[in-house]
């Protein structure tokens, strides 16, 4: 099959990120032919006067659309795309030069219907973008589940920066309502068609995470409350590691009680946690202040997470509420 790409990017309210994206778009390498198809989700700020500025240089379409969030625009995009291979990004990413050219390598190497990148920080970022990423990313905070853990069968491709084929968009009809989580949704529904997934570490984007520390919160909140849900959706996926940041926070506040009885080994512990976090951080951004703002990213990332989970565990699993009714905030309605 002769792959024709088709980028379906949506946005809201975010033209200065297109802008950035489209210029990294200009100086793409690659061999295989492809399209831009811009989704503007219902922005009051709209992308179309950036649009134009590109479109004697790149294959660039561009549709307007009411608000239905950002799964519902993606599979919109998909069904006005005219590739055979779709590659799905955020508005706030940034592509390296040789993106494309690491995927066509890696699909003609190995061929899956369904593919994820990781994720890096690029040099212009800020240091609260740069230590958000590293705790986003780095294998002692998330075991590497967001593109650093190279596996073909397993591997959850997330939106900022995943490749879907048209046959397998048709067939699991894309995207669903809930979000944060549409993507591990879609890559469960894909394995249970039968598609297969994997990592391309080598196509990476820079993600920008437009973000402030009380946003990266009630991100990773959602994060928290959405996995219990997906958990009940999809049973067979349930893993103990998704209790971990629930556990460390909890461990965390025990270990400062038992000061008082005079047990200190506990927090002894989480000391030597942040000490190896620090050095870490420190040897992967080699700046102090970043190191010193990813401890700040890991202790919001993990409480955030940890008491997102524990609190939807408790009313999906345990009083049986129903998550669209308790938890409105995590659906888009269906349009």
């Amino acid at each position: 099959m002769q792959l024709q790409f088709s980028f379906i990017i949506p946005v809201y309210n975010r033209p200065d990120e297109i802008q950035e994206l489209l210029e990294s778009f200009s100086v793409l390498q690659g061999q295989t032919p492809f399209e831009i198809v811009i989704v503007e989700d219902g922005s009051t700020i709209t992308s179309k006067e950036v649009v134009e500025t590109y479109k004697e240089t790149l294959d660039i379409s561009y549709f307007f659309k009411e608000n239905s969030g950002p799964g519902d625009s993606r599979n919109f995009g998909m069904q006005h795309a005219k590739g055979n291979y779709f590659i799905i990004l955020d508005s706030d990413c940034i592509l390296p030069e040789n993106y494309l050219t690491k995927v066509e390598e890696s699909l003609e190497k190995n061929y899956v219907d369904c593919f994820g990148g990781p994720d890096a920080a690029h040099d212009s970022f800020t240091n609260l973008q740069k230590a958000i990423n590293f705790s986003m990313t780095s294998f002692i905070t998330t075991g590497g589940i967001r593109g650093n853990k190279n596996s073909v069968d397993t591997f959850q491709p997330r939106s900022f920066n995943m490749g879907l084929s048209k046959e397998a968009f048709i067939a699991s009809k894309g995207f669903g309502r809930i979000h944060p989580g549409e993507d591990p949704d879609l890559s469960i529904r894909l394995w249970n068609l039968g598609y297969k997934t994997k990592l391309i570490p080598e196509a990476f984007v820079y993600h920008k995470r437009r973000i402030s520390w009380s946003k990266f919160y009630k991100q990773v909140h959602k994060f928290g409350l959405v996995r219990p849900i997906l958990n009940k959706w999809h049973p067979s996926t349930k893993k103990i590691t998704y209790w971990f940041p629930t556990v460390f926070c909890l461990g965390f506040i025990m270990s400062l009680l038992l000061i008082f009885f005079n047990f200190n080994w506990g927090l002894i512990g989480y000391m030597l946690y942040f000490v190896v976090a620090f050095m870490l951080a420190l040897i992967h951004t080699k700046s102090l202040s970043v190191s010193v703002f990813s401890l700040v990213a890991i202790v919001i990332q993990f409480f955030g997470y940890g008491y997102g989970f524990l609190k939807s565990t408790f009313a999906v699993s345990i009083l049986n509420k129903k998550p669209e009714t308790y938890f409105p905030e995590l659906f888009f309605k269906s349009k």
